[in-house]
């Protein structure tokens, strides 16, 4: 999966993932899951004080998981390797000029990948940032102390091909530039002009390769910006081989280093620019402060890295699937497909089992599966899957699925999976578990709604208008402060779900509204996802009765 296919997951579901054809055949039916009041269910009070051991999260209230999901942020990503916490464990025992310690990695990053030099950052995030921050300034600190007032800067904007349009171009956009997004190669190549700071872009398939870029951007001295967060790191770097200017990682994810740590590689010039830009130093990019302990950490990790056999990981990771495929064997209706990633992927490649079975004969769907593993001890992650069926014919049952990936799982993981999974789908349940019919709706929610949404320190006003209701199942517009999006939802008896998604190139914004119908008034919560949960009250707006004769001008006004 591409880094841009995961942001689509992450803007549906944070941990359990994300139900496809959400409001199709069996889900239809399904009461939508409240995944942020199950998951606050898991956070006791916390009773202090924190306990240094192995029930760490659990002495302040917090249970921990298992991550058969991904590198997901969210979940902590990645377990750091031995070797980096060693490494950071040293390296937190004395101070050291920060520098000094910066330069002395960059060149040991170089020996060790071949890129001209290397650079840490506090996550890849904050190395876009500081690499833009970077080259707008071009090493002036004159121009990088009154970032992002870009005014009077030679170069203010930053080209970014559709394909590469995401949620961490903010990083980008945080610098004060102009993003120009582009459609084609063709439209890439016309848009390049003296104001062009830089190109960013995650690696694609054709056309939009870093080598097709590169031919364009090169010769005009532009240079590249290529974001690989979620792959593996090649030695040598095939991006940099391509033509990329500078390839960002993330520290956290496949390499395995610290969490809070990025790994830039390339040209020494603009990694230099970069790093004036970060912390220790003053100026855009303080915030992005990096620790003495994660440099050496993330160093540790590419150490580690070239030398790892990767084959016998692949293979460990393989027999953790194979595990909890022997003890799901035996279930009747079950299929199981353990897929390994192809020789040389790159982005996210891990081992998956996929687990599926008809919902209508085990009475459960997969996005319930994933929902009480996520919320019941002991805790596990992972994603879900669901696909219709053909009813006309009969011959194709809907299918409905979990999936595990294995490469971010710890030894001793997969037979705890294995048990909880198989609990759960061999479990005796009547097909009154999962009802096909819905309750009469209490009422016409038809017309339009003043919506009055309490955030944390703020208020905002909105508006519902629903255009049309047919039986349980509602559609309209919903109007924001600065936007309006389309509107799913439905009603079963006095219950009302709403759902928009607001989604422009580098943002997504997903609203969930689930409450109660008393008269002509709503009270609930809104889900939204990663940015978590705010209270709602919308009031229906009372119709004008006035009847007023509409008049066509028969000429130009004498008077304004």
């Amino acid at each position: 999966m591409k880094r841009r296919e995961i942001l689509k997951e992450l803007s549906l579901l944070p941990l359990a993932g994300s139900m496809v054809g959400s409001v199709e055949a069996f889900a239809e039916s399904r009461p939508a899951s409240n995944w942020f009041r199950k998951a606050a269910a898991q956070v006791a009070p916390a009773m202090g004080p924190l306990k240094a051991g192995p029930q760490i999260y659990q002495s302040i209230g917090v249970e921990p998981i298992i991550n058969c999901r991904g590198t997901f942020t969210i979940i902590g990503a990645s377990m750091e390797l031995p070797e980096v916490k060693e490494a950071m464990e040293y390296a937190s025992r004395y101070n050291v000029q920060i520098d000094e310690l910066a330069f002395g990695i960059g060149k040991r990053l170089s020996e060790i990948t071949g890129a001209e030099w290397g650079m840490v950052s506090s996550g890849c995030a904050a190395g876009l940032n500081e690499v833009t921050a970077g080259i707008l300034a071009g090493g002036n600190p004159e121009k990088l102390i009154r970032i992002p007032n870009l005014e009077g800067f030679e170069k203010t904007e930053v080209i970014i091909p559709r394909s590469s349009r995401n949620v961490y171009d903010h990083a980008i956009r945080n610098c004060g530039v102009k993003v120009i997004t582009v459609h084609t190669l063709e439209e890439l190549e016309t848009s390049i002009n003296p104001r062009t700071a830089m190109i960013y872009m995650m690696p694609g398939q054709e056309p939009w390769t870093v080598a097709n870029v590169a031919k364009i951007a090169k010769p005009k001295n532009v240079p590249i910006l290529v974001d690989a967060a979620a792959e593996r790191l090649t030695i040598p770097n095939i991006h940099l081989q391509a033509g990329a200017s500078v390839v960002g990682y993330s520290g956290g994810k496949v390499i395995r280093g610290p969490q809070s740590a990025g790994l830039l590689l390339g040209n020494k010039d603009i990694l230099m620019s970069a790093w004036q830009a970060s912390a220790p130093h003053h100026g855009p990019c303080r915030n992005n402060k990096i620790g003495r302990e994660e440099q050496i950490g993330m160093l540790a990790a590419v150490e580690a890295w070239a030398v790892r056999d990767h084959k016998a990981e692949m293979d460990t990771w393989v027999s953790w699937l194979e595990t909890i495929s022997k003890k799901l064997s035996g279930i009747n209706g079950v299929q199981l497909n353990v897929r390994r990633p192809e020789e040389g992927a790159l982005d996210n490649a891990t081992p998956m089992l996929t687990i599926s079975w008809d919902p209508t004969k085990l009475h459960i769907t997969g996005q319930e599966v994933a929902d009480e593993l996520a919320t019941t001890k002991p805790r596990v992650a992972v994603g879900t899957g669901f696909r219709r069926g053909q009813p006309a014919s009969g011959s194709t049952p809907p299918t409905t699925s979990i999936t595990i990936a294995a490469y971010m799982m710890g030894a001793g993981n997969e037979v705890i999976v294995a048990k909880r999974v198989h609990e759960i789908l061999t479990r005796k349940r009547s097909a009154s578990v999962t009802p096909t019919e819905m309750k009469a709706p209490a009422a016409d929610l038809s017309g339009r709604w003043e919506v009055s949404i309490d955030f944390y320190t703020s208020k905002s006003q909105h508006t519902f208008i629903i255009e049309k209701q047919d039986g349980n199942w509602l559609t309209g517009t919903h109007k924001g402060e600065f936007a309006a999006r389309d509107l799913i939802g439905s009603i079963e008896g006095d219950e009302v779900r709403f759902q928009s998604r607001y989604s422009v190139p580098g943002d997504n914004l997903v609203m969930t509204f689930y409450g109660k119908l008393s008269g002509d008034t709503i009270t609930g919560e809104i889900d939204m996802v990663e940015y978590i949960n705010a209270k709602f009250t919308a009031k229906r707006a009372a119709v004008s009765s006035s009847r007023q004769r509409i008049v066509v001008p028969s000429g130009r006004p004498f008077s304004t």
